[in-house]
């Protein structure tokens, strides 16, 4: 199926002239979309650095990938050169830095990495300016039903029952999903997680406790959707809590989970305390209500970041909770500014969550979502709705990215 972020990718390549930076987990689709770009240009080049002929023409520099590329030659179009999981290379920002000094105004780049492209700095200038970071992400509700995202926020459309039940079971990742097989989904995930830590993380990180990481990873499945205890997971792997935060960020940096802070401004009585953390993979999670969290939070993450990259603003993920426990599990800020709240529930029985129009209250945010998992598709715009409302978790969903 076609991504939402090939059509980002063709309408970067009409207004800019900087490279283009696609980030995310391993296996998330990112070198399919970067193939995609083919249909952009009579003249298309890719060099994977896993592959040893493509990896022997990087490592003789611009000029040798400029000779392979032909950029002496005349052609009906700029072409484009994708350079995949360049990151493991390196010297990849003198390379690629150097690269696009010496040719931006004959040809379009592409570069992919499965670690987060901004964190290894193996020396080197600076690419700032140079270049935009699109951050890929598993599909979600919205990418099945919209060919193509007009707006920040999207009419709301219907997802088919059995699309709806695989994404919750399988997670959003493309193979795992489309296949919708239980085996066939476990070994993918045994699989990654062997590519992942032994791997990505050894190789990139040079990091020499993988063992205790993979331990750490294993325990977070049990802690998603919670506020972390840098102690407790220290007490149970045996380690320091300084390398607890320390392997968490690794972690990050691979795309295996996020952290979201909490959002203290205009909050009295907040908590200045610790993030809570999610997976990537939410089908990891095996009780469901957490899952169901995780897998709202996922979204949310998704839209956020779909926004910032494009250029519709500077949006961002928190969470709400003050001294006196009231709490709210999502706020979605724009520009620095409260947007709209969300509080995740399984069931649409339960009922609205007094902490909604609490927080509503104080932060000024737009809108206090309920969103229910279980609820029926209702075709009805829920951002017309400015006062705390239960809405289908279908519905909403639909809405963002």
């Amino acid at each position: 199926m076609n991504r939402i972020y090939e059509t980002l990718i063709t309408e970067h390549f009409n207004d800019y002239t900087q490279m283009v930076f696609l980030g995310g987990p391993r296996q998330v689709g990112k070198t399919t979309i970067s193939l995609h770009a083919k249909k952009l240009t009579t003249r298309f080049y890719y060099l994977n650095w896993d592959v040893a002929t493509d990896r022997a023409i990087i490592i003789q520099g611009a000029h040798r990938v400029a000779e392979y590329a032909n950029l002496e030659k005349l052609s009906h179009s700029k072409p484009i050169i994708v350079f995949d999981e360049i990151h493991k290379f390196s010297r990849w920002k003198s390379f690629i830095k150097g690269f696009f000094d010496l040719y931006k105004d004959k040809i379009f780049i592409i570069v992919t990495g499965s670690s987060k492209l901004d964190v290894f700095r193996k020396g080197g200038d600076s690419l700032m300016g140079r270049y935009f970071l699109y951050r890929i992400h598993p599909l979600s509700v919205a990418e099945y039903v919209h060919q193509k995202l007009n707006h920040e926020i999207q009419l709301p459309k219907k997802i088919p029952e059995k699309s709806w039940q695989a994404l919750i079971q399988f997670g959003g990742f493309p193979e795992p999903l489309l296949r919708a097989q239980s085996r066939f989904s476990t070994r993918w995930q045994n699989l990654r997680s062997q590519q992942l830590f032994r791997e990505d993380i050894r190789d990139l990180s040079r990091i020499q406790e993988l063992g205790q990481i993979e331990i750490l990873a294993t325990l977070l499945k049990n802690f998603a959707a919670q506020r972390i205890v840098y102690s407790n997971l220290a007490n149970k792997i045996g380690a320091s809590v300084d390398s607890i935060k320390r392997w968490i960020k690794i972690l990050e940096s691979f795309y295996y989970c996020f952290t979201l802070k909490p959002w203290t401004k205009n909050i009295s009585r907040s908590l200045l305390k610790e993030p809570k953390i999610f997976l990537w993979d939410w089908s990891e999670i095996k009780d469901i209500g957490v899952r169901t969290e995780n897998f709202i939070a996922s979204h949310l993450l998704k839209a956020v970041q779909f926004w910032t990259d494009s250029g519709l603003g500077k949006y961002n993920l928190y969470f709400i909770r003050d001294k006196d426990q009231r709490e709210v599990d999502f706020i979605v800020t724009k520009d620095e500014e409260p947007w709209f709240l969300v509080e995740v529930k399984h069931s649409s029985e339960a009922k609205l969550s007094p902490h909604l129009a609490y927080f509503q209250a104080q932060t000024k945010a737009e809108h206090a979502f309920q969103v229910a998992l279980d609820m029926d598709f209702i075709n009805k715009n829920c951002f017309e709705i400015h006062t705390p409302i239960i809405i289908p978790a279908k519905t909403f969903l639909s809405q963002l990215v």
